[in-house]
């Protein structure tokens, strides 16, 4: 009998023995295609000696020396490179341990912010719905999933939630991209406006949302608008890439490919590739000079933030991106993914969209596909289906609760940056056969 107090204790997890580049093998030597990255972790796949090497280096020279005391040399290496592949804007990176402590990190810092340049009425957040932004208490209060948040509303800071930028469900009949950038950015100004324009510290968002809602990338201008209506009233923008950002949409970081600057970025999962675990917020200029200008000293930290091995193994993961060319190919390949799953499930009954950017996708599933109505939750289709792709040997990461917190599926892809192009094969066969073995449907029908 296991000990370990698993996600899920009623769960019999198979044992996963040893990494092959694109694929997991458990100890019984079944082989699984990491077609998800773990949770859109594992950009390298799982045997990139090039980051191994690198972690093991630095283990034997230094493993951790607490960030009161030292600097280390892997994390000021790790930082210079970040931000020298960074706009302008941004100035220092803030190193934590994974993608929720960014975001709570990056809560307090702009609190902070505030407090120092004098605005202390500056206390309240505005989120949007159908977000995820980390699962400690700070970050689940940001995020706005219906499930994930209700148990423990008791215990959570009041954050107000807009309306996500899901076209898919929230566009309008005979609307333009430009007209729905424009209402829900009017949406925000009005709840800026409700909680008082002097009042708001910052509006946070994934720049293309990842598990709530399944690779759903913004239309054309909405960001545009939105930083516009920060800047309007000095409101902030945090704006949470730990799941979609370094490198997954094809650009080191997403919100480039909207044309903004947030103020404050969170990054994590694809940073470290999950060779350690590592996690930051880059900190615009405005942002980090305040701190330094009136206190001098930002209240917050963690006992392992900047580790030393961590950060060297991120370190090593930034140059197969960047110097060994492992980010060039995230366009193509996601483009070839989105072909392989429109061809092979465009016209399913049961898939009402398809839809994201790079190695960064998802399939949303219906019950009706000419209404959009989602299944019934009691039917936990995202769970059988998630039991069934394991069964065929394929990793991928489906979710419930995709329309309102409860209601809606989705399946989630974000396949390593090392795929091959056999394996985008391997993975829509193995995913057709686990679709259909859950809604009973073949796949010969979407032809």
């Amino acid at each position: 009998m296991s000990k370990v107090f698993h996600r899920n204790p009623l769960n019999d997890y198979p044992v996963a023995a040893r990494g092959d580049g694109a694929y997991l093998i458990d100890a019984k030597g079944k082989c699984y295609l990491d077609a998800s990255g773990g949770a859109a972790v594992s950009c390298l796949g799982h045997s990139d000696r090039a980051v191994v090497e690198a972690i093991k280096l630095q283990l034997d020279r230094l493993p951790f020396a607490h960030t009161s005391f030292f600097t280390n040399e892997p994390m000021e290496a790790l930082a210079e490179a970040l931000i020298r592949r960074s706009p302008k804007q941004f100035d220092r990176v803030y190193f934590v341990s994974g993608g929720s402590e960014a975001v709570e990190a990056s809560l307090k810092l702009a609190r902070q912010y505030f407090v120092e340049k004098g605005e202390p009425q500056r206390e309240h957040i505005i989120s949007r719905r159908g977000s995820y932004h980390g699962n400690t208490l700070g970050a689940l209060a940001v995020g706005g999933n219906a499930w994930r948040r209700k148990q423990f509303e008791p215990l959570l800071i009041d954050v107000s939630h807009v309306s996500p930028c899901y076209a898919y469900r929230g566009k309008q009949d005979g609307e333009t991209d430009d007209a729905y950038a424009a209402r829900l950015a009017a949406e925000l100004e009005d709840e800026i406006l409700r909680l008082g324009g002097d009042k708001v510290i910052a509006f946070v968002a994934e720049t293309v949302v990842g598990a709530t809602l399944g690779a759903v990338e913004p239309v054309p201008g909405y960001f545009k608008h939105v930083r516009a209506i920060c800047d309007k009233y000095g409101v902030l923008l945090i704006l949470d890439e730990v799941m979609c950002g370094m490198g997954r949409c094809g650009a080191l970081f997403t919100f480039e490919q909207e044309g903004v600057v947030p103020d404050l970025v969170c990054i994590a999962k694809g940073l470290g590739a999950g060779y350690q675990p590592i996690g930051a917020v880059i900190a615009s200029k405005k942002v980090y000079e305040a701190i330094v200008s009136g206190t001098g000293f930002f209240q917050h930290g963690h006992t392992y933030l900047g580790h030393a091995a961590a950060c060297a193994g991120a370190l090593a993961v930034q140059k197969r991106l960047n110097e060994d060319g492992l980010l060039a190919r995230v366009t193509p390949l996601g483009e070839l993914l989105d072909k392989r799953l429109r061809a092979a499930f465009g016209r399913h009954p049961h898939v009402g969209d398809i839809r994201g950017r790079g190695l960064f996708r998802a399939v949303e599933l219906v019950e009706d596909r000419a209404t959009k109505k989602p299944f019934d939750p009691s039917k936990k289709v995202n769970a059988r289906l998630k039991k069934e792709a394991l069964t065929a040997g394929l990793m991928c990461y489906p979710m419930g609760g995709t329309v309102d917190g409860v209601h809606g599926d989705h399946v989630l892809f974000a396949p390593p940056f090392i795929i091959e192009e056999a394996q985008l094969d391997e993975l829509v066969t193995k995913f057709s056969d686990a679709l259909a073995a859950t809604l009973g449907v073949p796949a010969a029908l979407a032809a």
